[in-house]
């Protein structure tokens, strides 16, 4: 059985938004990451994927729950410690260009980390270590000298990767990495990022709105909504057999490249009230806008429930 590089329980990350007011975008999140694993994180826009990123790398602090990495709890540590985190631990974010200093070149951009945590002994040594990574993102070595609004959108994230490949982490959060991309351009980006796995054993948190890409990518998927897991599995057994209304709509809206599929395709609407993440009532987040949907759900949260073979459902009538 493969050793888990993060297990993540009962995660939770809150916002006061003023007037006694909270935003749980966070709330009671549970999964856990194999050491060269991928796992998929997808979900409607404000369902809090990119929250979950964030507080695993601790650029937010998380307000309940546990995070083991290695097997040592990170949920709590200094500054110190968390400064050592950052090598083994690193974030491709989605917007290529507000993502990179527009003052830097593209090489002190990638040499930023390198010098805080003081990997090169030489300047030489970390020019050679630059042009390294330049290379291996499929970069010339002269684009170091270059600034970031020289380039085009698919060279930018490619920056953004050699930045996060420079302390060689372990961990990599893919923030829709690939998402204000062109469409030939995510291919290279995602084919890139699988080969980076299998060469340097990368484990991934591939968050994305792009099932397809995700089914690609992911050895887990995980389904997100405002603020907690409906279904989570392995990708094949979440993609062939949905079990959750949530997982089954979206799934539904994923474009086939079949005319005949399509002409007999049915999509599922998700009608209804879409709950809000502010000061949320008791019960399933996602009753309001589901066709299963009892007095039950109205009352009591619904929790992980395993339906067999690893895959967890978050629902009372399935």
């Amino acid at each position: 059985m493969s050793e888990k590089l993060l297990e993540v329980t009962g995660l939770k990350k809150y916002f006061n938004v003023g007037r006694n007011q909270t935003l749980k975008a966070v709330d009671g999140v549970s999964f856990s990451i194999e050491k060269g694993k991928t796992l998929g994180l997808v979900g409607e826009s404000g369902c809090g994927k990119t929250t979950v990123g964030r507080t695993l790398l601790r650029i937010y602090e998380p307000d309940g729950g546990k995070i083991l990495f290695n097997g040592h709890d990170i949920s709590r540590v200094s500054k110190a410690q968390s400064k050592e985190l950052t090598k083994k631990m690193q974030m491709i974010f989605q917007d290529p260009y507000a993502s990179l200093n527009p003052f830097f070149t593209v090489g002190e951009i990638v040499a930023e980390g390198l010098e805080i945590h003081k990997i090169c002994k030489t300047k030489k040594e970390e020019r050679e270590r630059v042009e390294e990574l330049l290379t291996m993102v499929g970069l010339s070595k002269d684009h170091a000298n270059r600034f970031p609004h020289e380039f085009s959108g698919g060279q930018r994230q490619r920056v953004g990767i050699a930045r996060a490949l420079a302390l060689d982490p372990e961990f990599i959060v893919c923030d829709e990495a690939i998402s204000a991309l062109d469409v030939s351009i995510q291919a290279q980006v995602v084919n890139m990022l699988m080969n980076f796995q299998r060469e340097l054993g990368l484990t991934y948190l591939f968050i994305a709105h792009d099932l397809s890409m995700v089914r690609h990518i992911a050895d887990q998927t995980a389904v997100m909504y405002l603020g907690t897991l409906a279904e989570y599995g392995d990708t094949e057994e979440v993609y062939s057999h949905p079990i959750h209304p949530y997982t089954k709509g979206l799934l539904s809206a994923v474009p086939v490249a079949d005319p005949d599929y399509e002409k007999t395709h049915e999509r599922i609407h998700m009608d209804g009230e879409v709950g809000s993440p502010i000061n949320p009532k008791p019960g399933c987040r996602f009753c309001g806008r589901c066709p299963l949907a009892t007095e039950k759900c109205r009352e009591v949260d619904p929790i992980l429930r395993d339906m067999g073979g690893g895959h967890m459902v978050a629902c009372h009538n399935v």
